[in-house]
Order: C-alpha cells, then sequence, then structure tokens
C-alpha cells in the first residue's frame, strides 16, 4: 500500500540519525511533520529552522497525538515505544516503531524510484539488510530511462483514452506499449535523438 502524504500531519518522537532518515522521508513525500524530541540532530535542526518541520523541544506527551495520521516512534526507550504505540492504537493513528516489528502498524520498505516509478521492497522488519541489497539489484535493472518510459507510457494511455475503443482493444494496446520490446524501441529512438542532437 502506498499512502498520499501530501499535507497529512505526522509525528517524530525522537530526532537522532534513524529519526532524521524517517522526517526526510516523510518531506519528500510533503508530510506535514511535527517531532518531539529534548536534542536534535543537526539536520533536523536545519529543517526547523527553516519552518520544514514543527520541533518541540520536549519530551513525549500523549496529547502530541492529537489529529495525527501516522506517528514514527525513534528513540532509544522500549518503555516510550510501547506507550506510543498504545496510545496511537486508542487514537486510531498509524504507528511505526523503528526497528520493532510487533509494534508497527506499517513498515519503510526500500524503494526503488524513477519518476513515478517505485518499487517497494519490504520483509515486514524481518531483515532491512536484505531488503537494501536487493534495492541495489533492483536500482541497476531498472535505470533512469523508465522515469522517461513512464512519462511516455502515461502520454499513450490519456491518448487511447480520449478514442472510442473497445475495452479490450484498449487493454491489449495499454500492455503492448508497456512490453519488454517496446522498451526496447522506446531506448533506441531515445538514443538516436540525443545522438542527432
Amino acid at each position: 500500500m502506498f499512502l498520499k502524504l501530501a499535507a497529512r500531519p505526522c509525528l517524530v518522537v525522537g530526532a537522532g540519525n534513524i529519526a532524521e532518515s524517517k522526517i526526510a522521508s516523510l518531506l519528500e513525500a510533503d508530510a506535514r511533520v511535527r517531532v518531539v524530541a529534548p536534542e536534535v540532530t543537526e539536520q533536523v535542526l536545519s529543517w526547523a529552522q527553516s519552518k520544514k518541520i514543527d520541533w518541540h523541544q520536549r519530551t513525549f506527551q500523549h496529547n502530541d497525538l492529537e489529529g495525527m495520521f501516522l506517528v514514527v516512534g525513534a528513540t532509544s526507550s522500549r518503555e516510550l515505544h510501547e506507550q506510543i504505540f498504545e496510545e496511537a492504537s486508542q487514537r486510531g493513528v498509524l504507528c511505526n516503531i523503528v526497528d520493532v516489528p510487533e509494534l508497527c502498524d506499517f513498515y519503510y520498505p526500500a524503494v526503488v524510484q524513477r519518476g513515478a516509478l517505485q518499487i517497494a521492497i519490504s520483509t515486514a522488519g524481518l531483515s532491512p539488510a536484505l531488503a537494501q541489497r536487493l534495492r541495489k539489484e533492483l536500482e541497476g535493472q531498472f535505470g533512469p530511462e523508465y522515469e522517461k518510459w513512464l512519462e511516455h507510457l502515461g502520454e499513450a494511455r490519456k491518448k487511447l483514452f480520449s478514442e472510442t475503443l473497445d475495452p479490450e482493444k484498449r487493454k491489449q494496446l495499454l500492455h503492448e506499449q508497456a512490453s519488454e520490446e517496446a522498451l526496447d524501441t522506446f531506448r533506441r529512438n531515445r538514443a538516436r535523438s540525443k545522438g542527432s542532437a
């Protein structure tokens, strides 16, 4: 499941190096990020100073979850993590306690991103290291050209849906356009156009 987080209020409890990476991914998704932590890394401080995040310099309080869509717990306290998870569950707030799968409603996948194409790898928290290795392999398999090809496919799809076509014929054409052969043709055409430029 891919969640649309744009403009959604998200809470991160903790602001060390691990929390910093979670904050970064939430910012990348255009979430509204609040951070609760007595101390922060230099990067988190920079985000706070530039108003990219809302930092509350203190320890977690239960009402910090009020109105939140999701919460990420990234501290060194198991007891605090259990409190966050329990309170989030009672409030219907999605919760991820970093590196504690049993205290998670969702996991952060390793992601290969090529424009709108996203390939997510999850091991349900059992081996993030394996997910990272597979991500690196897939990055080699799905090169940067996929971003432009997907844009091309999106335009072609819009065009097909603007025409009056039999639904089965449209489906067949869409699958042909997304085939390996079509990708090879797209790559050759781009290489030619770059060579002549």
